[in-house]
């Protein structure tokens, strides 16, 4: 029998619907889950680890790296990991996780649900119980099951706040499906190498959004403010007015990374296309390629918190770590005459 560890982040999976105020808000524990069904025994002994029990939307770095923590503990102990919480944030963490957990060789799975244990409508059940099972399989890395999907840790994106189909996978197929059977379209098996986890974060990170008028000056104040790092979400496929090449180029010489991603949903960012994105690739901004929101961020927060050299940052961002980026999108469009 496959040994599973549960660590508790809380989330709406054990939340109580207040009847006063009709907001769902923190109140049952882990007991909830238990309660779900009585023959979670027949997949695997789980053990239980309080890690927190708050709504995700309150979740930072903090909880991250207590998760990555706990992980490396017992990572000899069990044979899979499950970490139950909210949704708002799952990505983000699922994504951190991904990074932090360095030459994972076991799996790890994150999930959740829309509707708290307690309601009898509840996709606890089936979410708790499906992320039981690939805790047991032949797989590696990190991984979010939620209703039909299994999707990779750095892929994840939540697309709706009502769908018990909630996150889908970025630019990238599925990894798996559940069904009647389980079918994995790729393979990541398990293996005995060491784990290493670095599990140190920078939080100090801006994400701006380009609109018309935004005043390019808002950047530098905020590198005199304090700030470490940016993702600024570009215009069609990475394409910055030419106005904001005095605040990039300030950006480089405080060496604080830019990370620019296109506002197009399910975009890839290729600066080269168009003379303003050109402009400002020169001024030594990285290209987030096919990075969703959660993976580029984290990363980011990850890259920082390792120290690495700013004149590093650029590659790693654009190297490809666990499966979060794909720059050969880029290369083929860069291509079309």
């Amino acid at each position: 029998m496959s040994k599973t560890l549960l660590l508790f982040c809380g989330g709406t999976i054990s939340m109580h619907k207040n009847t006063k105020t009709k907001a769902l808000d923190v109140s049952h524990s882990y007991d909830q889950l238990l309660k779900l069904e009585p023959r979670f025994s027949q997949i695997c002994d789980v053990d239980i680890e309080f890690i927190d029990n708050i709504d995700s939307t309150n979740l930072t770095s903090e909880q991250w790296t207590k998760i990555a923590a706990a992980i490396d503990k017992n990572y000899d102990r069990y044979d899979g990991f499950v970490i139950t919480m909210g949704t708002n944030t799952m990505a983000y963490c699922s994504a951190a996780l991904s990074f932090a957990l360095v030459n994972i060789g076991k799996p790890v799975i994150l999930t959740g649900a829309q509707i708290p244990a307690e309601s009898l409508s509840t996709d606890a059940r089936n979410n708790f119980i499906n992320a039981l099972r690939l805790s047991t399989l032949n797989i590696a890395g990190v991984f979010v099951v939620f209703g039909s999907k299994i999707i990779k840790g750095c892929r994840a994106k939540k697309v709706s706040e009502s769908e018990l189909d909630a996150f889908r996978t970025f630019n990238q197929k599925d990894f798996g499906e559940i069904g009647v059977g389980t079918v994995l379209n790729f393979k990541q098996p398990r293996h005995s190498e060491p784990l290493q986890v670095k599990n140190k974060f920078v939080e100090q990170i801006v994400c701006l959004t380009l609109i018309p008028g935004l005043q390019a000056e808002v950047i530098r104040h905020l590198i005199d403010s304090g700030t470490r790092g940016f993702i600024l979400r570009a215009y069609g496929s990475g394409d910055i007015p030419y106005n904001f090449e005095d605040a990039l180029l300030y950006a480089k010489k405080k060496k604080v990374p830019i990370v620019v991603t296109t506002q197009c949903p399910g975009g890839a960012t290729v600066m080269g296309i168009n003379d303003v994105g050109l402009k400002a690739l020169e001024t030594g901004v990285i290209q987030a390629f096919d990075m969703c929101m959660e993976a580029m961020s984290t990363k980011l927060m990850w890259l920082l918190g390792q120290n690495t050299p700013y004149e590093e940052i650029k590659k790693l961002m654009e190297t490809n770590f666990v499966g979060e980026v794909d720059s050969s999108r880029a290369a083929a469009i860069m291509g079309v005459e």
